[in-house]
């Protein structure tokens, strides 16, 4: 029998009500984006659309609810972990959050252990407390699971280079956790002039930033995480650098400002791949596109990366794929991408 792969997605509060009936049944989990941490617990009163989460899960019993709890410049994870009381605190705050939403489980997307990114507070004991926060959060669930008769999920998103195994103890968190999904997109962009692709699955030869999904795998795999519980990550948005000079289609090329977010995918189809001068380009050492219109270079997810994906996914004996965020491809061509490559 052919094993079952993980076909993931993150969509924020404001989203779930967008959220296609015909679409849904092609996920096995949705990470609903962001719970917040304050005074130590995970804290959902600003989430809108829990009568939107209620129906999602009335309508597909089977798929999995699980709440993202932090994101992008979202603090409290270093003070909660710092001590066991609020370790303790934030574990009952994940019981009681299951206990009052239709939700399977927890994702923690603490950005990052030991590094304090966005002015998130940070300390070199996140190390070893980030292992006793997920120890103990699993404990709890353990818990609650025992007494009402099921499993509950809790997953990390982690970040896609070293920096993040430094930070961490991945050979034992690994042990609490059910996937690791890896944020295998912003590889590069808002903090590099030198254009290139930013959720490509290899390196391309002549690119000085080695990183790419394939290394982010085999970095985590090295770290003692089983390959089986790797999950990478695909991009429904795009990063873009302006003032590119007119060489090698705009590709690794140094420009005089970094890059930024660019078009998310429901536009990139619409107004910018082979409209309005920019011509799309296909990398197939990186396997993936990107476009360029003589100034600005674009790099982003499509069908076929997606699926070279999917195959690399099968062939390495990988967790699944998952994606960073509905709201930004209206089309669902990538999604079906997806769905197509992993879960027939």
């Amino acid at each position: 029998m052919e094993r079952n792969y993980i076909v993931a997605g993150y969509a924020s509060d404001a989203h779930l009500p967008d959220v296609k009936p015909e679409d849904l049944r092609k996920l096995t989990h949705l990470n609903i984006a962001f719970g917040h941490v304050r005074d130590d617990e995970i804290r959902t009163e600003h989430l809108k659309q829990t009568a939107a989460l209620r129906t999602i899960k009335r309508e597909h019993p089977a798929l999995n609810l699980v709440l993202s709890v932090g994101g992008w410049s979202a603090g409290g994870f270093s003070e909660a972990a710092s001590t066991e009381e609020g370790r303790s605190r934030f574990a009952a705050s994940a019981v009681r959050v299951l206990s009052e939403l239709p939700l399977d489980g927890i994702d923690l997307d603490w950005e990052y252990p030991c590094y304090g990114e966005a002015g998130i507070a940070s300390s070199p004991e996140d190390k070893t407390n980030f292992t006793l926060l997920l120890g103990t959060v699993r404990e709890a669930l353990d818990r609650k699971g025992k007494a009402d008769g099921r499993h509950y999920l809790l997953t990390i998103a982690a970040g896609a280079d070293q920096y993040y195994t430094d930070g961490t103890e991945m050979d034992r968190v690994q042990r609490v956790l059910d996937f690791v999904q890896l944020m295998t997109y912003d590889m590069r962009g808002g903090f590099q002039t030198l254009t290139g692709h930013h959720t490509n699955l290899y390196t391309p030869g002549g690119d000085l930033f080695r990183i790419s999904a394939d290394a982010s795998a085999k970095l985590f795999m090295r770290a003692g995480v089983p390959k089986e519980k790797i999950v990478l990550g695909a991009a429904f948005y795009s990063r873009r650098w302006d003032q590119v000079p007119d060489r090698n289609n705009g590709h690794l090329q140094m420009t005089g400002t970094p890059g930024g977010y660019g078009p998310d995918f429901t536009a990139l189809t619409a107004e910018y791949i082979g409209r309005n001068g920019y011509t799309r380009y296909w990398d197939d050492e990186a396997k993936a596109p990107y476009l360029f219109n003589g100034s600005s270079f674009i790099s982003y997810d499509d069908e076929e990366s997606i699926r070279h994906k999917c195959e690399y996914i099968r062939r390495s004996g990988l967790g699944g794929l998952m994606f960073w965020e509905y709201g930004c491809d209206r089309t669902g061509r990538l999604l079906h991408a997806m769905y197509e490559g992993l879960g027939r």
